[in-house]
């Protein structure tokens, strides 16, 4: 089937987008499909997002193909909405809970990403996620160019130079078409070894048992194995018939030759088979949960000579057969019934805001006189409640089948590192009654000696300034240094001119600026009697 659909699971979150892989019928006729999950960015942790956007820039990068035009906010905003990400987890969810059809591919690097948002219904994918792992891999193969994975030819000798590679790290030759034998000759001593592997296992008695009849024997003695032990044997003996075959059969009677097919038992044949069944060609799962006892390599080679035998062909036919049996198509009716999230239908008419004439019983909803949270229009044929209760949100009918399909609002929002101010939320204040619940007020009572500091050091520090840039740090050296210098301009004035009360300001002043006592009792006291006597405004 390969079909890419999409799923609902509830009626307040968005679509989950599956590809079915087979429909099964079960037992009391309901219909469900087996599907494979893709997840989106909104399903994910935050630094498996980072990883992915860190791999996207890096394909960027090493990409040849010249860069397109930049992209707007917007249009990068509503392309992470179609970014998927593949799993190989499997999940059987009922039919009825299909909503329609999208299109999933594999990035393709050469095309416009501007393509996917043209299109609707349209995803892509480039990672795959696994789910119990919590891991991102890339999902293409890749042209393995290198000295890793390519031999270094090296240039041609000359004629007397010596040969200084390392030549235990060469290849061996075995087999020379240039050898003095026909292939008339060379299919004799092949008929030879056949027949001696024959008999090899009519001696045997192990081989008897599981090959009882001549037929059968004769057909093992007839594979690779005893084949490329005959040419192995006449490579070593340089070619000489006789004493190849004098060593096909030695005194202790003749050479028998097993493969991978003939040592594996029939228990561990048919546990083989049903790994097979469960996890596909995936050798490592299948030698961890099933066969342990056996090499990577001893599976793999079976495998293989286990596709050329006629139990491989019947179940091939049989899963043939079954594939023809199962579903094909599943008719799904049109959903028409009512979304628990509607909160408001005019028959067709845009309800408007609060207020408007004839609408007088929608003046109870505190929801009607919101915009939409995504395009902020106040009119709309149908509403609809998004996000937590609490926030009493809503979505015009264009930007909640958005949702549901994308997951996502259509327009971007400012970001952790777009704000330069933690952003505050302001509600729409059309409703007659606000959403938000009142919170207790409360104010801020400051200390003489607070208010006292507010007058040090104007001209350095402007305090209004600095609490609307709260991100930005006060140079306190500058301040500790003009605090000294109001020290040192009060101590001369005070010399210059006797005033009771500017002997008060002068004290206080060095001991909160030049100590730093903030919190000295005394300071308080001196400042204390300095404000009662109602000296403060004149001395500054």
């Amino acid at each position: 089937l390969a079909y890419y659909v999409y799923f609902e699971n509830s009626s307040s979150n968005p679509y989950l987008i599956r590809r079915i892989e087979e429909l099964n019928k079960t037992a009391n006729g309901n219909v469900e499909a087996k599907v494979v999950c893709f997840y989106r960015r909104r399903d994910i942790s935050n630094s498996l997002i980072m990883l992915a956007d860190k791999h996207a820039k890096e394909v960027e990068e090493e990409s040849e193909i010249p860069k397109e035009v930049d992209l707007t906010d917007k249009q990068k905003h509503q392309l992470k909405h179609r970014e998927l990400f593949l799993s190989r987890q499997y999940e059987s969810l009922p039919a009825t809970h299909i909503r329609g059809k999208c299109s999933v591919a594999l990035l393709n690097e050469t095309e416009s990403v501007l393509s996917y948002l043209a299109k609707e219904d349209t995803f892509f994918y480039s990672l795959v996620y696994d789910p119990s792992l919590k891991t991102l891999l890339a999902d293409k193969g890749e042209i393995r160019v290198g000295p890793r994975y390519q031999a270094d030819v090296p240039d041609m000798l000359s004629e007397g130079e010596p040969d200084e590679r390392e030549q235990a790290k060469l290849e061996v030759k075995v087999w020379d078409p240039d050898s003095h034998l026909t292939d008339h000759q060379i299919d004799q001593f092949l008929v030879v070894a056949r027949a001696v592997g024959t008999f090899a296992r009519a001696l045997d008695c192990s081989s008897s048992v599981r090959q009882p009849s001549l037929h059968m024997s004769a057909a093992a003695a007839s594979r690779d194995i005893t084949l490329f032990h005959a040419m192995d044997t006449l490579h070593k003996h340089n070619y000489d018939l006789s004493s190849a075959i004098s060593v096909l059969v030695p005194l202790g009677g003749p050479v028998l030759c097993r493969d991978e097919m003939e040592e594996w038992s029939a228990s561990e044949a048919s546990l083989f088979e049903e790994a097979l069944e469960k996890y596909g060609k995936d050798f490592n799962d299948i030698r961890q949960d099933f066969l342990p006892w056996k090499s990577l390599t001893s599976i793999i080679e079976y495998y293989y000579m286990w596709k050329t035998t006629d139990r491989y062909i019947q179940q091939k036919r049989l899963k043939a057969a079954e594939a023809e049996s199962k579903l094909k198509q599943v008719y799904i009716p049109t959903y028409n019934k009512p979304n628990p999230s509607q909160i408001s239908s005019s028959n067709g008419k845009s309800s408007a805001m609060n207020g408007a004439v004839g609408a007088p019983h929608q003046t109870q909803n505190p929801l009607i006189g919101r915009a939409c949270e995504s395009c902020y229009i106040t009119q709309s044929h149908q509403w609809y409640s998004w996000g937590p209760p609490n926030m009493q949100c809503r979505l015009c009918s264009p930007c909640w089948i958005y949702w549901k399909k994308y997951g996502g609002l259509k327009m971007p929002t400012l970001t952790s590192e777009d704000r330069f101010s933690p952003r505050i939320p302001v509600r729409n204040t059309g409703s007659p009654k606000s959403a938000v619940k009142t919170r207790q007020s409360f104010f801020l009572h400051t200390t003489y000696l607070t208010k006292l500091a507010r007058q040090v050091c104007r001209n350095t520090l402007q305090l209004k300034r600095a609490a609307r840039r709260p991100f930005v740090l006060i140079n306190c050296a500058a301040i500790r240094a003009e605090c000294k210098m109001s020290a040192h301009f009060w101590k001369q004035r005070l010399f210059d001119v006797q005033d009771p009360r500017l002997w008060y300001c002068t004290i206080a002043l060095t001991i909160v600026l030049c100590v730093g006592a903030v919190q000295c009792v005394f300071a308080k006291d001196v400042l204390w009697e300095v404000i009662h006597r109602e000296v403060v405004p004149e001395a500054f």
